[in-house]
């Protein structure tokens, strides 16, 4: 994640998403998994704000806070914890480094950080590790592990995953990231949510299986298929 990024069409969605999976059932810790601007072209997709009239009914309030703050120039991602977009949430707001030695230390202090939250939302700037960026090399900055899926896992948290798609059938790559991610959470109900251009990939642990579900029912209601839910919490 990029403060450059913060406002745009895909953070709506994913605060969205999470205020309605909270839903003031569950603790929620956010781990922004935070790298440097790029002055890129990502974080720009902002043209939903000036459409109140298409996108505004899904959360007002979380559209208005958004559209301010995007209006008045600030892209700064701890103004989501300013604003109170995700209340009562924890955030670990620490930079990734690529080296190895100093990335496990991020990984130690992330779990320290969000001990006391019940799900935790990664929020990389690609996804899920792919194996041509090997953990401790540049570029992995832009990923999450499963060796960090594991370990948060076993902590006892649920997990959510931001994805990007890659470049190959939707349907299938789906499949075998939820085939992955059971195999480093074992037990875990599972599910997904699709938008336009991005995934969500849920990992629940069997005490939070039921706040859950009834946050995918929230979602489902408020977002319908701009958030789809396309594997049901808990179906293999």
């Amino acid at each position: 994640m990029k403060n450059q990024y913060f406002g745009d069409v895909n953070d709506y969605l994913t605060y969205g998403l999470l205020r309605a999976l909270a839903g003031g059932e569950i603790a929620l810790g956010v781990s922004w998994m935070l790298t440097p601007d790029d002055r890129g072209r990502d974080g720009g997709k902002l043209r939903y704000l000036a459409e109140p009239g298409v996108w505004r009914a899904h959360d007002p309030p979380l559209f208005d806070s958004l559209a301010a703050g995007v209006g008045a120039g600030d892209r700064r991602l701890s103004l989501c914890a300013e604003l109170g977009l995700l209340p009562g949430a924890r955030y670990h707001d620490e930079p990734l480094v690529a080296e190895a030695a100093a990335r496990r230390a991020w990984q130690a202090h992330m779990l320290e950080t969000l001990a006391a939250a019940e799900l935790v939302f990664f929020d990389p700037d690609n996804g899920l590790e792919v194996a041509t960026r090997p953990f401790g090399r540049r570029p992995s900055v832009k990923h999450l592990y499963w060796r960090e899926v594991s370990a948060t896992w076993a902590a006892g948290h649920s997990l959510l995953v931001f994805q990007h798609f890659p470049r190959e059938p939707r349907p299938a790559y789906l499949g075998r990231r939820l085939a992955e991610l059971r195999a480093h959470a074992p037990g875990a109900a599972t599910g997904v949510f699709v938008t336009t251009s991005v995934a969500f990939l849920l990992a629940a642990q069997p005490r939070h299986a039921g706040a859950l579900a009834r946050g995918v029912a929230r979602a489902t209601a408020r977002w319908g298929r701009r958030i789809e839910a396309r594997f049901p919490l808990g179906r293999r």
